[in-house]
């Protein structure tokens, strides 16, 4: 027992786990409390203009004078653009593809005042109507509050990822009040794999973070639906076509966003103007069709309930799209999560009421496929179908409908492969030359520096100039701050079993050398530790 036993205990206690558990409570107590400060910030630059500091604010907004409504956005872009432009290093609001980023790359990590910058943008984007949700700048601040703590200590490069992801999953649950898709959210979206040692400070901070948010929310759902069953398991045909619909809509989503965005920085305008002119844009339309003014929550609910007439689904659909595309496209903080929800409730009644109507006999409500399109089209977006399938449920309450649900995103999320290949953020990634769908080991070439496997050498002949060497002509130089992919690169085109490093100011002198043997072997371990880290 003790040479069973012992050997476990000593990896447990070398690898600081009682540490990362404690941290991964105290993580998610911060991330859950400054969730649930972000979300009532929003409620309160909302009241400003509207009067109602609730999510379910349509009949106040309705009863507000359109010059008001018009000016709202317009008022808060321009705060916004001044933030951006004088606060924000970044130049915009941070989101889930920052958070993605700091996992995978080393050297980029998050700073407490960027998250709180980027929310404060966010508060007042989404609090003045900007079109776009709230998920993606709370998770960017629930993980720059975890990085804030794990760098007060030192620990392990696994153990900081796991604290990365625990401050995800906190703020995820204590947004959505959604526990369970926050574990599976930080472990699918973050983490990149399920790691048995990242699982219990991930639920410990998880759970931490629920546990805050239903103590000052209360426990109930952020959407409520009505016990709708499935009529016939011969609906399948439908939900598989309702499956083909829902990609279809959340590539065209994506691509108008990104294709905004692309006009948004040919047009050469000052940084600041780029909000209010926006807002301008999304005030205007909010004036008739105020449904698409801010996050969306109600008329997402509307749609699950089956209160939303056919024409109107169809033109908020079109509307959303275009408001939340503005809203990207003009720098306004947000997330795009939100808006996949509500498009996807969406297209699922249009598609439910069409075919109720074709073939009534065997057909469930059409609001049953408001729930069925709401998850499919948001797991399509982000690249996560399991922690968006057990987030439906935890949402609405609606576990009756699993074995639909999981088919239908199932289908969306297989033609988002075949025909865009990637979710929403690494897309973002890949504009930013981060390509995490290629596994660790291109993210690790990139990382791991030539100054982590230079050699200095004692002999003094193997120092001195570029030019004397003997076969200068066909000996390619390195520097220090390149990466493993150019080195292992020129290595391969030259054909040498060693590299000068030469200084990176003149490039003319040697100041250290690169062995081929030694760069592979560093690469293996990194490798090795990777496999290890997913599969522990």
């Amino acid at each position: 027992m003790r040479q069973w036993i012992l050997p476990n205990l000593s990896e447990f206690w070398a690898n600081r786990q009682i540490s990362i558990w404690v941290l991964g409570a105290i993580i998610g107590i911060g991330a859950a409390i400054l969730a649930v400060a972000f979300r009532e910030a929003i409620g309160l630059v909302q009241y400003l203009w509207s009067g109602e500091r609730s999510e379910i604010y349509l009949a106040a907004v309705r009863e507000t004078p359109w010059q008001t409504i018009v000016l709202a956005p317009i008022i808060g872009g321009l705060v916004v653009g001044l933030l951006l432009q004088l606060f924000v290093k970044s130049k915009r609001a941070g989101g889930v593809a920052d958070v993605i980023e700091a996992r995978h790359v080393s050297g980029r990590p998050l700073t407490l005042r960027e998250g709180i910058m980027s929310a404060i943008v966010t508060v007042i984007s989404l609090g003045a109507g900007g079109s776009a949700g709230r998920e993606g700048p709370v998770i960017h601040l629930g993980a720059s509050f975890s990085s804030f703590v794990y760098e007060k200590f030192k620990l392990p490069d696994a153990g900081e990822r796991t604290l990365l992801a625990a401050g995800v999953a906190s703020a995820v649950s204590a947004s959505f009040n959604a526990p369970i898709a926050g574990v599976l959210f930080a472990h699918e979206v973050i983490l990149g794999h399920y790691s048995m040692r990242a699982f219990v400070p991930i639920v410990i901070s998880s759970v931490t973070g629920t546990l805050i948010a239903r103590l000052w929310f209360g426990e109930s759902f952020i959407f409520t639906i009505p016990a709708y069953e499935i009529s016939s398991y011969l609906e399948f045909p439908a939900f598989f076509l309702l499956g083909v619909i829902c990609a279809l809509v959340a590539i065209i989503f994506q691509f108008s966003l990104f294709a905004a965005d692309y006009i948004g920085k040919s047009l050469d305008l000052p940084l600041w103007i780029r909000p209010p002119l926006g807002g301008a844009v999304i005030g205007l339309i909010g004036v008739i069709y105020p449904e698409i003014l801010g996050i969306g929550y109600e008329t997402t609910n509307d749609a699950l309930w089956g209160r939303l007439p056919l024409a109107l689904m169809m033109i908020l659909i079109v509307l959303k799209i275009f408001a939340t595309a503005i809203t990207y496209a003009s720098r306004f903080g947000g997330g795009v999560f939100s808006p996949a929800l509500y498009l996807g409730a969406l297209t699922g009644g249009v598609f439910g009421i069409i075919a109720t109507d074709a073939v009534p006999i065997m057909a469930s409500d059409h609001a049953v496929y408001s729930l069925l399109g709401m998850g499919a089209v948001a797991a399509t977006v982000i690249g996560a179908p399991i922690s968006t399938t057990v987030m439906a449920f935890e949402l609405t309450g609606g576990y009756a409908l699993s074995i639909a649900l999981l088919f239908t995103i199932a289908v969306s999320h297989g033609i988002n492969q075949a025909i865009h290949g990637r979710s929403f953020f690494q897309w973002q990634l890949e504009m930013r030359g981060v390509h995490v769908r290629d596994g660790p080991y291109r993210t690790m070439l990139a990382n791991i520096r030539v100054m982590d496997v230079m050699s200095v050498p004692e002999d003094s002949h193997d120092f001195g100039a570029v030019k004397d060497l003997p076969d200068v002509e066909n000996t390619p130089t390195l520097k220090s701050s390149d990466n493993m992919d150019v080195a292992l690169r020129l290595f391969d085109q030259s054909g040498k079993t060693r590299l000068p490093v030469v200084d990176t100011q003149t490039g003319e002198r040697i100041i250290g050398w690169a062995r081929y043997s030694k760069a592979l072997d560093y690469v293996n371990e990194r490798l090795v530790e990777a496999q290890k880290e997913a599969h522990s």
